[in-house]
């Protein structure tokens, strides 16, 4: 079997709440449910810091924040002599880590990438240059925009600002089934797999700007709520609700797209294709917006993975806990490609093949039917410094914590924060660390299991190298500008 292309379809805050297959009964989303039923399901996927620009400087050089620097949004991403370490004289620093297209592209392959970056931190609208593209070669990108309808972007080297026709989700789209048509064109005798990202901006808010005709599909007094989101907030959530949901249909369609093209030429079956995303959104769960909070709407994400060639087209739901610094990694691995040094993620490939029989005992990794976790309790979660709509003033605050595939354990730097019993209590109403008497636990057994959750996570954070430092110690450190809100200013 020749090695086979890979295709990853990103989209920007979708929540694993509002997918149909996910248990959805309102999103209309049948492509990507099509999609779920001949993939690997990875159910224990988790945005481990649910925010734009670390999610995407891990998922492109499978990296933990604290290696590739990037913490917050809209701040460059520079090769770190050390780990976690770089001058605070930005001006010396120069170079990128080993990409995800510098990693393929080495191996032979053609690299893409189309739609959103928002990993150079030189401004939203600024030209990204050939060196700054971690080794993809055909780039029709902009760092960063929320303006859907004609938004703009840069093609490869023209420098001349040009701008996607219509709803770019459909414009980008179009443009990645060029891009597979052309790289199925080739002569067969020298054709080289392709790796091609396709990062859609939708559905992130803006939420009303989705085409007319999938807005329609969506009436905001008839949409039922999670049973977290306050009364005082269920009409706004509902308005909301509508329109993401609306994004979200529009992107389905794309996705279908996706599929149909890699059918007709002939490309599925050795055909990696990925549907995941960077990280959800509160949307009123819990009272709360948006994303960088450990919550499950901010955490919980899909990441669906179809492979033909080497798992077939039936379903599997399997176990490994996977973050956005597994992701690099774990694609090298399925297409038998070695993996650069400095990656910090886990390479699942072998696990998910295999089938690894679960080991672990311990009663908060324990997985109903026995699935394998490849050797770690959890995914970590991380706010290394919380800024911009989770600001300080807006009650952002550092914390670190664990995610198993029943709990979810947080701590901020003066202590337990957050314990959720996920399987007890699926929409987090009773936090086991905060009671009337200050305890830090309600009841003995708790205490036992916060102790349990809280050496896990120290064990997790010693092998990532995490000292939980506040935040104001890395900006220091690295030099990053911020606003009177601990922002960095978008440009």
């Amino acid at each position: 079997m020749s090695q086979p292309n890979v295709v990853c379809l990103l989209t920007d805050q979708w929540r694993l709440q509002a997918l149909g297959y996910a248990g959805n009964t309102q999103v209309q989303t049948p492509n990507i449910d099509r999609l779920a039923g001949e993939s690997l399901n990875f159910v224990h996927a988790v945005s481990g810091y649910s925010v734009c620009c670390p999610w995407r400087a891990s998922f492109l050089t499978g990296q933990y924040p604290l290696t590739h620097g990037v913490i917050v949004n809209d701040v460059p991403m520079w090769r770190v002599g050390s780990r976690g370490h770089r001058p605070a004289d930005t001006a010396t620093l120069t170079g990128n880590p080993v990409g995800l297209g510098d990693a393929f592209k080495g191996a032979g392959y053609r690299t893409g990438y189309i739609g959103k970056w928002h990993v150079d931190g030189r401004g939203r609208r600024s030209f990204i240059p050939p060196e700054r593209r971690l080794g993809f070669d055909y780039f029709k990108a902009l760092e960063c925009s929320h303006e859907y309808n004609q938004s703009a972007y840069y093609d490869n080297d023209d420098q001349t600002i040009r701008f996607w026709d219509g709803y770019d989700v459909f414009a980008q789209t179009a443009d990645a089934q060029d891009f597979i048509v052309g790289a199925s064109r080739r002569d067969a005798r020298c054709a080289k797999p392709f790796l091609l990202v396709l990062s859609w901006g939708p559905p992130h808010n803006p939420y009303e700007t989705a085409p007319p005709e999938y807005r329609e599909l969506y009436n905001p007094p008839e949409i039922e709520l999670r049973p977290n989101v306050p009364p005082a907030m269920a009409d706004q959530a509902r308005e909301w609700l509508a329109g993401y949901y609306a994004h979200c249909t529009a992107i389905d369609k794309s996705v279908g797209d996706i599929v149909d093209v890699l059918d007709k030429r002939g490309l599925a079956d050795n055909t990696v294709l990925v549907f995941a995303s960077d990280h959800g959104d509160m949307l009123g769960s819990q009272g709360e917006v948006r994303k960088q909070k450990p919550w499950e709407e901010s955490i919980r994400v899909p990441f669906l993975l179809r492979y033909p060639a080497k798992f077939g087209r039936e379903a599997r739901e399997v176990a490994p806990f996977l973050n956005a610094h597994d992701i690099m990694p774990t694609l090298l691995g399925l297409c038998g490609l070695p993996i650069p040094d400095g990656v910090d993620g886990r390479d699942l490939s072998a696990s998910v093949a295999r089938r690894v029989p679960w080991t672990q005992t311990r009663r908060h990794c324990q997985v109903p039917d026995g699935r394998a976790d490849a050797g770690s309790p959890g995914a970590l979660l991380a706010c290394f410094h919380p800024f911009g709509e989770w600001s300080r003033p807006l009650g952002g605050r550092e914390y670190r914590g664990l995610r198993t595939a029943r709990y979810t354990y947080c701590r901020t730097l003066q202590g337990p924060w957050l314990l959720y019993d996920n399987e007890a209590d699926p929409y987090q109403l009773r936090n086991l660390c905060r009671v009337d008497t200050g305890s830090p636990v309600d009841q003995p057994d708790h205490a036992e299991l916060l102790a349990e959750l809280e050496a896990l996570l120290q064990g997790e954070l010693a092998a990532m190298g995490d000292e939980f430092l506040p935040g104001m110690d890395y900006i220091k450190k690295w030099g990053y500008p911020l606003d009177d809100t601990g922002t960095v200013p978008i440009r």
